[in-house]
Parts: structure tokens; sequence; C-alpha cells
């Protein structure tokens, strides 16, 4: 991964707060999010319900998109996902 790659992962072209909402509305915002972006683009996600883990992995290799990195701090799970496309 490259230095610019990983600054624009950083700094995120959308941000997605799904703290406190349960499956499946974390997905249902990032599918709006990653709509809405161009290929390419990073989404960062944060949501707090367990089950996004494994729902946004699978959302992404089923859509084509990339999960570049999932963190957990506390009891918040955040996610930074690249649209495919690019």
């Amino acid at each position: 991964m490259t230095k610019q790659s990983i600054m624009r992962m950083n700094k995120p072209s959308s941000l997605v707060d799904a703290v406190g909402l349960k499956c499946p509305e974390p997905v249902m915002l990032l599918h709006s999010a990653v709509r809405d972006a161009g290929a390419g683009e990073y989404i960062r996600l944060v949501a707090t319900d367990p089950s996004t883990k494994k729902d946004i992995a699978e959302f992404c290799e089923f859509l084509g998109h990339h999960l570049e990195s999932l963190q957990e701090e506390g009891d918040q799970f955040i996610f930074v996902v690249r649209k495919g496309g690019a």
C-alpha cells in the first residue's frame, strides 16, 4: 500500500455513523454511502453492533468493494471501505 493510499484512508470521502444501530441498518447506510461515492473513494463507518464485523466484510466481498481496515476501539468497530471499480 502506498503512502498516498494510507493518507486517503485517513481522510475518507464520507463518514457513516451507525453507532447504536442494529443490523441491517449499518449495512444499509454503508450501501447508500457507497452508491454516492466514486470508484476508489474511501468510506469510514463507525458501528457498535458486533454483527457488523461479519456483515460489512460479506457486503464488500459480494459487491466487489474492499474492506481496507477494521479496528475495535472500546465498544466501537471502525471500518474503512474502498469502493470497487477503480
